[in-house]
């Protein structure tokens, strides 16, 4: 056997390779760790990363999409000529009965009978005011008669009343203490006595007098004396009462 294949260089040899082994194992070793290493370097900074089965991929993030919307078309305005509207006639109101209405400042009964052309003791009559007053004030209100609306008739005195009977009467538009004494056959005197009237012309519509009839006896006035003229026809002359004062 020759020195190179004796058993003493077969051991000398096994001997180096046991002292080397761990030379060339971590070798390997660093050689792969290197690798590793720049793999890696690789895959953070590169543009396209390799697909490595131990990381996720990354999910995909959804861009919206803008849509854009139709735009309606614009609608275009056409003049069309003014028509010129005639005017409606102004209706007068008429009342059918009576209304409520709220007094004004300065109002007075006399100047709203006045204005709604109705009559003054039916006013009264109709809101329950003391005969001849009107206490009425700003704010109130009261009721307006009708235009054609009446108070009830009166009930005409029973004939041949005794002498010096009072009775009540409710003095009207336009009377006068000599019209009132003349319808009941009494005095302007006594009707002024009666009633504590210093003047005999200061009555007025809706104010309530006593008065005595039948004080005076009605007596038939003259008739005139006329010439009668040829082809003329002769007046007759009609009784009426005067009165006494």
């Amino acid at each position: 056997m020759s020195g190179k294949n004796s058993p003493q260089s077969v051991i000398d040899s096994y001997r180096k390779r046991q002292k080397m082994m761990p030379y060339l194992t971590w070798g390997l070793a660093g050689l792969l760790v290197l690798m590793g290493i720049i793999l890696i370097i690789l895959w953070v900074s590169g543009g396209s990363r390799p697909q490595i089965a131990l990381f996720s991929s990354p999910t995909p993030t959804a861009t919206s999409t803008l849509t854009p919307s139709p735009v309606p078309p614009t609608a275009t305005v056409t003049m069309t000529p003014t028509e010129t509207e005639t005017p409606t006639p102004t209706l007068t109101f008429t009342p059918s009965g009576p209304f409520e209405y709220t007094v004004q400042s300065g109002d007075t009964c006399f100047d709203l009978a006045v204005k709604y052309e109705v009559d003054l003791l039916v006013l009264l009559a109709l809101n329950n005011f003391p005969a001849g007053q009107c206490p009425i004030r700003e704010g109130d209100k009261i009721l307006i008669p009708a235009p054609n609306q009446t108070l009830p008739t009166e009930t005409p005195l029973p004939t041949g009343l005794p002498r010096g009977t009072r009775i009540e009467y409710v003095v009207k538009t336009g009377d006068t203490l000599d019209y009132i004494a003349s319808l009941f056959n009494s005095t302007v005197d006594d009707i002024m006595l009666q009633n504590k009237i210093t003047d005999k012309n200061l009555i007025s519509a809706g104010q309530t007098l006593i008065v005595r009839v039948n004080l005076v006896t009605p007596t038939p006035t003259r008739p005139p004396t006329l010439t009668p003229t040829a082809g003329a026809q002769q007046p007759t002359a009609t009784p009426s009462p005067t009165s006494g004062s």
